[in-house]
């Protein structure tokens, strides 16, 4: 039995209504990056715009928004795959592994955008 405790929200509706505003963030910020890059951008209007603190405010949002998508996700995948079922009696024992290592993983990633993106 999988409790609550393991994944990222309250409830399955929370889950799902997270995974769909990440998903939302995301695709507006790849097309807005898209169009920057197809329109031809040098280095100098590429550092201009992310000199810029809305750029890095919506940058931070779409990475913040990555992790959380990923989160749900995995945790989905991990409780679907890694179970005493499929897997003997260490499944619950692999899930919990994988998904201290992908929260781990994404923590790095986060703290690392982060950095990357304020300059600290």
């Amino acid at each position: 039995m999988v409790t609550a405790v393991t994944n990222m929200g309250r409830s399955g509706l929370y889950d799902w209504l997270m995974q769909r505003v990440s998903a939302v963030i995301l695709l507006a910020y790849f097309l807005y990056i898209g169009a920057v890059v197809f329109s031809g951008v040098d280095y100098a209007a590429w550092s201009d715009l992310f000199a810029q603190t809305w750029m890095r405010v919506f940058s931070l949002l779409a990475l913040v928004s990555l992790g959380a998508h990923a989160w749900v996700g995995l945790w989905v995948v991990f409780t679907d795959y890694f179970t005493e079922r499929l897997m003997g009696s260490t499944g619950n024992v692999i899930r919990l592994v994988a998904q201290v290592v992908s929260g781990l993983i994404m923590f790095t990633y986060l703290v690392w955008g982060i950095q990357i993106l304020w300059g600290l």
